[in-house]
């Protein structure tokens, strides 16, 4: 080993706050066109089961290209990464927008659009997912492992930050001469923002060389051993019932994401346009409470992984049941807040705890493979609205029904249930420098 002091286990406000703008950015986009999206459908004519897949194929190749990402972080960079998907995103929206405004104008046929809708948002699926495991690896190689929950908390609370704000920006970015395709562009324009942010102002990862030589290492230790092959996160015994659960929690929260529009257009009797308000205000209630979740509880009462994993489902499935019951829009919105509460204590579980389930050196992997698992989940929301279609409380009352499987799971399972570590002392977190710069091999 050699003789350079060690790197302190310290994120600078800065960095933090322009890493947290990446994250802030997508949100805002994904969840933006999530609002419009119904609106969007029905005005041109594409089925609503074929509206929700929009983000099928996108969704698929970000859980495929995931790994793929995390692995180039691990060897180009954390920075690097994140200009590639931000550079993903504000293209895909562009494209996008384009396809849109195309089908508001009718010309082409409601499928011909869809397929070209299909192919722009993929573009995000195979590029806007290399910033994601980059994100997460910087802010985990410069938090401590007691800091680590909250460090996440405040990460995942830009999605739902991005949750509030999308939604609210969308309907004032309907213009005239752009229509439902306005807020496309406006999303495509905030990246390209956040873009230049990152390019001049934030530094590369201090670990980013003892990353690289480490990665480095391991290519020359499989080269010189053909015959020992790496096993995949998702095999990983200390990960699998973490990706099994948050493959879960974020399918069904994407399930009542996509279907909360159609509900509320119904619900309400209104045309898609008219009630693209309401769907706003509704979405922006859910955030709200996502946000109290991430930035008031769990910092207020220091919530463990295993205290989220917990309170997480069981708060979901309660406003699930509210949703599915519920007798008019009102009702509906309480339910859809009191779901993302729900869902803002689960998804920081299981990524601080997958996180501290392995070592420094392998972050960047582990965030590849909760990214893979957040991403995979869009491709049922297409059966949650045709489940929709036919029974209009039924795709809610199945995510509550999963939500208390997932209770019982979090109760049962041995990495779900011991995901509490204890305090960490000084001397933990002086341990854990050291162990980052012994991983390196320095």
């Amino acid at each position: 080993m050699s003789g350079s002091p060690a790197l302190p286990v310290v994120l600078p406000k800065r960095s933090f706050a322009i890493i947290f703008g990446v994250s802030l950015a997508t949100a805002m986009g994904n969840t933006g066109l999530i609002s419009v999206l119904p609106a969007i459908g029905r005005s041109i004519g594409i089925p609503d089961p074929l509206v929700a897949a929009v983000f099928s194929l996108s969704a698929l190749l970000w859980a495929f290209s995931s790994p793929f990402w995390a692995r180039a972080s691990d060897r180009y960079g954390r920075k690097p990464l994140m200009l590639v998907g931000l550079t993903g995103f504000m293209v895909s929206m562009v494209c996008c927008g384009l396809v849109v405004n195309a089908g508001l104008r009718h010309w082409a046929t409601p499928m011909v659009i869809f397929v070209f809708f299909l192919f722009a948002r993929a573009l995000f699926g195979l590029f806007g997912a290399a910033s994601n495991p980059a994100t997460q690896a910087y802010v985990a190689e410069h938090t401590a492992p007691e800091k680590r929950t909250q460090a996440m908390s405040s990460l995942a609370g830009a999605f739902g930050l991005g949750t509030v704000i999308g939604p609210f920006l969308a309907p004032l970015l309907i213009l005239p001469f752009l229509g439902l395709s306005g807020p496309l562009f406006g999303f495509a324009l905030i990246a390209a923002v956040m873009l230049f942010v990152v390019y001049r102002f934030l530094p590369e990862s201090p670990f980013a060389g003892e990353t690289r030589a480490r990665t480095d290492a391991e290519a020359e230790t499989r080269k010189a051993n053909p015959g020992v092959k790496e096993t995949p996160m998702w095999r990983d015994p200390r990960i699998t019932p973490f990706l099994i659960y948050g493959f879960l929690v974020a399918a069904c929260q994407t399930a009542q994401g996509q279907t909360l529009g159609f509900l509320i257009i119904d619900k309400l009797a209104l045309s898609p346009a008219a009630a693209q308000g309401f769907i706003a205000i509704a979405m922006m209630f859910g955030a709200m409470a996502g946000l109290l979740a991430q930035w008031g509880i769990i910092r207020m009462f220091e919530m463990t992984p295993r205290q989220l994993l917990r309170w997480g489902v069981a708060v979901a499935a309660v406003g699930n049941v509210i949703v599915a019951l519920s007798p008019n829009y009102w009702a509906v919105v309480m339910g859809y807040a009191i779901a993302s509460l729900g869902f803002g204590f689960a998804r920081p579980g299981f990524t601080a705890g997958s996180s501290l389930a392995v070592n420094m050196g392998e972050q960047a992997r582990v965030a590849g493979a909760i990214a893979a698992v957040n991403g995979v989940n869009v491709v049922l929301a297409p059966f949650f609205v045709w489940l929709y279609q036919l029974i209009a409380w039924a795709p809610f009352a199945l995510n509550a029904a999963i939500m208390v499987g997932l209770l019982y799971y979090a109760f049962r399972n041995p990495q779900l249930r011991n995901a509490d570590p204890e305090p960490a002392t000084r001397a933990d977190a002086a341990m854990a420098t050291l162990e980052r710069r012994d991983e390196s091999g320095q």
